[in-house]
């Protein structure tokens, strides 16, 4: 994480939050004194998306693997 004064902040303003568009977290500091973190908006996800992949079991074996064997033994 970067860090900055306030002052140092207001005189280069965009240079910083390309800093943080491009995914970097800046800590502003005031007389030494940590007053405020500007951090990267993380976008919108559907919730679907936000959830891990688990994948399907079927008997204690992966569904995947099932499909696997039944092509390779050409059934």
């Amino acid at each position: 994480m970067k860090q900055t004064t306030f002052t140092e902040l207001r005189n280069h303003a965009k240079q910083y939050f390309d800093l943080v568009a491009q995914g970097e977290s800046v800590r502003v500091l005031r007389n030494g004194k940590p007053i405020a973190d500007i951090v990267p908006v993380v976008p919108d996800l559907p919730s679907w998306k936000r959830r891990q992949a688990q994948p399907l079991v079927l008997d204690g074996v992966a569904l995947s693997r099932l499909v696997l064997d039944e092509r390779g033994s050409g059934l």
